[in-house]
């Protein structure tokens, strides 16, 4: 078992470097998953993305040195019911075409995200 420190460390990096990749350089980031930065409005909508994950990063790095409790466990809650939403809306977007490529990489991350999510909390 990680540590909490340790979960929310490598969990808040992983959403940082995504948060700043889809901010800086969305039109090399976004082609390899199928899907074309064409406009303006498509690279300002992939870096409005940021504020969300690069939140989550904050968040985590932020409380990673929480102890077990009440608060421990909401916040792994959280963590864990924003990945599931990452593998429904992902599996949705491989489904309907739109994520192509490197596509099905997405929801195999959610996954894993959700199950070190899930570890930790059932940690307690």
């Amino acid at each position: 078992m990680m540590s909490n420190r340790t979960f929310l460390t490598a969990h808040g990096a992983i959403y940082a470097v995504f948060a700043l990749a889809l901010f800086f350089i969305p039109a090399l980031m976004w082609p390899m998953y199928g899907v074309d930065i064409n406009d303006q409005y498509a690279y300002f909508l992939s870096q409005h993305t940021s504020i969300f994950l690069g939140g989550i990063a904050v968040i985590c790095w932020m409380l990673r040195d929480i102890e077990a409790g009440i608060i421990a466990n909401k916040l792994f809650s959280a963590l864990l019911i924003t990945n599931l939403l990452g593998v429904v809306i992902t599996v949705y977007a491989g489904i309907t075409g739109i994520f192509v490529g490197l596509g099905w990489s997405d929801p195999a991350f959610f996954a894993l995200m959700s199950v070190f999510s899930y570890l930790q909390f059932k940690k307690g």
